[in-house]
C-alpha cells in the first residue's frame, strides 16, 4: 500500500509505477483505492453487465498491471459538485441516497462494500497495489477513515509512505505522520520514499539515518525530480504555468479552467505534442494569442457557466470564433455552446448557452455512463481533417443534447459530425462532442498534429524503469515476499 504525508505527495504515479513493475515479473496485479475524489472518472465493467466510473488514476494503474479496469478497483469515487457537496458513486453507479448523506456518515455505509471489493480482488491476484488518499494522519477523520489505515489494517499490507521533499519539511512531514499513526498502524510501515529530490542525495545525510533511529523505519528510496514521465496527474491538473512541447510553435490551444473542470487527464497527450503550447485560461488576457479555445468537460455545467461569464470568457470565446479561432467543447463544453440549459428535475441547472450552437441540453436524472465508438463524417472547415476517422472513447454525462426546435424552424441547423455525439456549427469553426479520450486516439493526433505521441504502454514501461533504479536494491522484492 502506497500511503502519502499529503495529498499531491506521489501516491498515484508510484502506485501506477508499482503495477507496471510487478506485472512484468509475470505476478496477477490489481490496483485499488477504497475512497478516490476526483472529476476525472473513466467507464469499465460494472456489476451485472452495466457500465460504471472509477477514478482515472486507478484506470490508469489497471491499465499498467495489464488488468481488465473494473469498478471494484474502485468501489467508491466522490465527484465534487460545490465546495460542500459531491455527489457518491458506489461500485460504479451514481448513489443519490449516499450522496445526501453528511461525509461522517458516508463511511461506514460504505464500507461492506470497500471491504468485499477489496477481498474479491485479493482472492483472484496474486497482489494488490493499494493507494490512500491524503494524508493517514488526518486524525480528524480517523474515525470515519475506510480509505487510509482501515484498509491497510484490514488487508495487513505492507505500506509505503512517500513525502514530497520539493515542498520542504519533508522529514518533519515523515516524523510527524508516524508519531499520529496508532501503533498497530505503525507496524505496518515499510518504507519511507523521498520524491521530487532535486540537487545531490549525499546532502540528505544523516536524516535518513536519524529518522530511523526515531522511528525503526528505512528510507528505502529517494526519487529524482522527473517532469516528463507523461503519466497524467490525478486530478488532471498540468503545472500552471504555459506548457510547451520541444520543436518550432505551431499551436497554442488554451484549455478554459472553469471551478469545476473535468477529465482534464484527456489533454495529458497534447503536452507531448511537439510544437505545441498549453495554456490555462482563467481570464479573456489568457486566450490571447490562441490558435484553440477548449471549453472541457465540467461536473456543474450551468455554475461554471455563469463564472465563466462573470470572468469576461464568455465574450473572448465568441470573439475568438467570430475571428475564425477554433472552438472545441467537450461534454460540459458542449453543452455550454449551445442555445440552453433546461433542468426540470433539478439536475445541474438552467440557463442560457454561449449560443454557438444551435443546440439545447435538457439534463436527466438518469446518467450516461458508457464507451462509445463513432465515424466523424464529412467534417468541414479547419476540423475537415478528422472527416472519416473512426474514433473511440467514452461518454459520462446527464445532459442530452438535440437540435433547437425554433433553430430548426428558422433553418439554422448543427451540422451532425459524430452520430449522436458531435456537431459543428455552420462555419464549420465551432465542433462540440460528447466524445471523451479525442486526443488520445492515436489517429486523431496523426489527423490534427500530423504528430505521434509516447504511447501509454511506453509511460508504464519508462515508471516501472525508473523505481527499479531508485529504490533501495531487494526493497521491491522483500514486499511481496511472503
Amino acid at each position: 500500500m502506497v500511503l502519502g504525508t499529503s495529498s499531491g505527495a506521489g501516491k498515484s504515479w508510484l502506485a501506477t509505477a508499482l503495477c507496471r513493475h510487478y506485472a512484468r515479473r509475470g505476478l496477477r496485479v490489481a490496483p485499488f483505492k477504497a475512497q478516490n475524489m476526483s472529476n476525472n472518472a473513466r467507464v469499465v465493467e460494472g456489476l451485472g453487465g452495466r457500465w460504471g466510473e472509477i477514478g482515472s488514476a486507478q484506470y490508469f494503474q489497471a491499465l499498467a498491471a495489464r488488468a481488465v479496469p473494473s469498478v471494484q478497483m474502485n468501489p467508491v469515487l466522490l465527484k465534487p459538485e460545490a465546495d460542500t457537496r459531491s455527489q457518491l458513486v458506489l461500485l460504479g453507479q451514481v448513489d443519490p441516497r449516499l450522496s445526501a448523506l453528511p461525509w461522517r456518515e458516508r463511511g461506514a455505509q460504505c464500507w461492506p462494500a470497500v471491504a468485499e471489493a477489496l477481498d474479491t480482488l485479493r482472492a483472484t491476484h496474486d497482489l494488490v497495489v493499494i493507494e490512500g488518499a491524503g494524508s493517514p494522519a488526518e486524525i480528524n477523520l480517523q474515525a470515519s477513515d475506510i480509505v487510509n489505515l482501515r484498509v491497510a489494517q484490514h488487508a495487513q499490507a505492507r505500506c509505503l509512505l512517500v513525502t514530497d521533499i520539493d515542498r520542504g519539511g519533508a522529514f518533519a512531514h515523515l516524523y510527524g505522520t508516524w508519531a499520529l499513526l496508532p501503533p498497530e498502524a505503525r507496524a505496518l510501515l515499510h518504507g519511507f520514499v523521498l520524491n521530487r529530490f532535486r540537487g545531490d542525495a549525499a546532502l540528505l545525510a544523516p536524516a535518513p539515518e536519524q529518522l530511523r533511529a526515531l522511528t525503526g523505519v528505512p528510507t528505502v528510496a529517494t526519487l529524482p525530480m522527473w517532469w516528463g514521465h507523461g503519466l497524467p496527474e490525478e486530478d488532471g491538473v498540468f503545472d500552471d504555468r504555459t506548457t510547451r512541447s520541444a520543436g518550432a510553435l505551431h499551436t497554442t490551444v488554451a484549455v478554459i479552467a472553469y471551478p469545476r473542470i473535468s477529465n482534464l487527464d484527456e489533454f495529458q497527450p497534447l503536452k507531448n505534442v511537439p510544437g505545441l503550447r498549453l495554456v490555462w485560461a482563467r481570464t479573456p488576457a489568457d486566450c490571447a494569442g490562441a490558435d484553440w479555445l477548449v471549453l472541457p468537460g465540467s461536473k456543474h455545467t450551468s455554475a461554471d457557466l455563469q463564472w465563466l461569464r462573470t470572468q469576461g470568457l464568455d465574450r473572448a470565446i465568441t470573439a475568438h470564433a467570430a475571428r475564425g479561432g477554433r472552438v472545441l467543447g467537450i461534454c460540459g463544453g458542449l453543452q455550454m455552446l449551445g442555445e440552453a440549459l433546461v433542468d426540470p428535475d433539478g439536475i445541474d441547472g438552467n440557463g442560457p448557452g454561449l449560443g454557438l450552437l444551435p443546440l439545447v441540453c435538457r439534463f436527466e436524472p438518469a446518467k450516461t455512463v458508457r464507451p462509445a465508438r463513432a465515424r466523424f463524417a464529412a467534417v468541414q472547415g479547419p476540423w475537415s481533417a478528422l472527416a472519416g476517422l473512426d474514433v473511440g472513447g467514452y461518454e459520462i454525462h446527464h445532459g442530452q443534447t438535440v437540435p433547437h426546435p425554433a433553430m430548426l424552424r428558422a433553418g439554422r441547423e448543427a451540422r451532425e459530425v459524430l452520430p449522436g455525439l458531435g456537431w459543428q456549427d455552420e462555419s464549420g469553426q465551432v465542433l462540440g462532442v460528447y466524445l471523451h479520450g479525442l486526443f488520445e486516439d492515436a489517429g486523431v493526433l496523426r489527423a490534427l498534429f500530423g504528430a505521434r505521441v509516447p504511447t501509454l504502454d511506453s509511460v508504464f514501461e519508462g515508471l516501472a524503469d525508473f523505481i527499479e533504479a531508485h529504490f533501495e536494491p531487494g526493497v521491491l522484492d522483500a514486499l511481496v515476499q511472503a
